[in-house]
């Protein structure tokens, strides 16, 4: 039971950090290169909204207008995320119903094999929660390199990033250790006893000896 109480305190560690960086918009923040060293204003772009933070202390976020205006990449990225969320809810779900301290299912192996379900699962969302923040690492990583791309217009690796890669690791790395709090499969086999033959006139058994 520790071991899958371990595992579901990491999954869900990551299933909030999934949230998180659902919410955040700092996917992308202002590079500071070049001419555009010294500014007023500092940009966030999120998934949802894009943000602008004036030195004053003042910030003001705008959601995204139309959905279909939006970069492919970023619409992937939202399905991504979004698509996170619902995995690791569900194997949250499914998970409860085969622990250990719950009482729906009174069979140690279906329980087992629940816990497994589970597991696959959350593996499952930490896979899909990698991709969208490696992803639009790599495309910010080459629009900084691009010398086509205007520098006001390029931009930084955000925090979200990097909360999403280690929330991608608590999702992995706690559905792996629920997989091992599963024991494996024991078949027990049951002596088997077969009947003998016996002489119907003496009554002893016929055995055949060597």
């Amino acid at each position: 039971m520790a071991l899958q109480v371990l595992g579901i305190i990491l999954s869900m560690m990551g299933f909030a950090g999934t949230i998180i960086i659902c919410a955040l918009p700092m996917w992308k923040v202002t590079a500071f290169i070049g001419t555009n060293i010294v500014v007023a204003q500092v940009f966030w772009e999120g998934l949802w909204m894009t943000c602008v933070y004036e030195r004053i202390g003042q910030m003001q976020c705008k959601l995204y207008d139309a959905l279909l205006d939006l970069d492919p990449s970023l619409q992937a990225a939202r399905g991504l995320v979004v698509t996170t969320m619902a995995l690791a809810c569900l194997a949250f779900l499914i998970f409860l119903v085969g622990a250990d301290c719950t009482n729906c299912l009174s069979n140690p192996r279906a329980k087992a094999r629940i816990v497994v379900v589970s597991e696959i699962t959350f593996m499952l969302s930490g896979l899909t929660a990698v991709v969208p923040e490696s992803w639009t690492a790599d495309s910010i990583i080459r629009d900084f390199h691009n010398p086509i791309v205007h520098e006001a217009l390029k931009r930084e690796m955000g925090a979200a990033l990097y909360v999403g890669w280690v929330t991608a690791g608590f999702l992995f790395v706690g559905g792996a250790v629920l997989c091992t709090s599963c024991p494996p499969e024991r078949h027990n086999y049951s002596p088997r006893y077969t009947l003998t033959k016996t002489d119907t006139h003496s009554g002893y058994a016929i055995k055949n000896y060597v």
